[in-house]
């Protein structure tokens, strides 16, 4: 029965961030977005195709008279206000809207005790329970207080996340948001030991990325 109540309320968890608000919405690369200055039809229509602008995977766009924009880590509704206060140096109180006609994907990679490994494409929420959840779940023997998220960047020490946390106690700061390239390994109720059991799976599957990538 305990068991029962977890797997419900991770699916619960999965489908509310996937119905959350456009404003709440992290950009990604990928994005395509559809951004209108009301009035001012000449900027609109500069975009290569009509409103439309791609997110670069580098997280940036370009737009007339700003140029470079960093979309890294905001909302919709954080870009718009950025947007329209960059615009507000060259045009009298411009109005801005964006709207994401396409989503971009973020591809992570799923390993460990989940029911379906693998490197999978996430849609609109980039986040742990997307992962596990795109993964069809963990498994009966994973170590729920033992996840590690390893940043493809590799940048600082493997983030060690608990579930138990997140699932019975709510605690959301547990649902770390992904990145292109990252890896979440859930691992087994075995003894493990990280640097001899975890980092060579993490290393061939970059290998195998890398060599995919060219």
């Amino acid at each position: 029965m305990k068991k029962i109540v977890i797997a419900l309320l991770l699916t619960s968890l999965v489908m509310m961030s996937n119905f959350a608000f456009a404003g709440e919405y992290i950009m990604c690369p990928g994005d395509q977005l559809d951004i209108v200055v009301i009035g001012n039809e000449d900027i609109t229509n500069t975009a290569p195709s009509g409103s439309k602008y791609i997110v670069r995977p580098d997280g940036k766009l370009s737009y007339p008279l700003i140029g470079e924009i960093d979309t890294t880590g905001l909302t919709v509704s954080q870009f718009s206000k950025m947007l329209q206060s960059k615009l507000s140096e060259y045009l009298v109180q411009p109005q801005v809207t964006v709207n994401i006609t396409q989503l971009g994907t973020t591809r992570v990679y799923v390993l460990g005790e989940v029911k379906k490994p693998g490197l999978y494409e996430l849609v609109k929420s980039h986040n742990v329970l997307d992962a596990i959840g795109i993964a069809e779940g963990y498994t009966k023997d994973a170590a729920k207080k033992k996840v590690f998220l390893i940043h493809k960047d590799h940048k600082g020490e493997p983030i060690k996340i608990n579930l138990n946390d997140l699932l019975k106690k709510g605690d959301t700061s547990q649902n770390y948001s992904l990145a292109e390239g990252d890896l979440l390994y859930l691992t087994s109720n075995g003894r493990i030991d990280f640097a001899r059991d975890i980092l060579p799976i993490i290393s061939v599957a970059y290998m195998v990325n890398d060599i995919q990538d060219n």
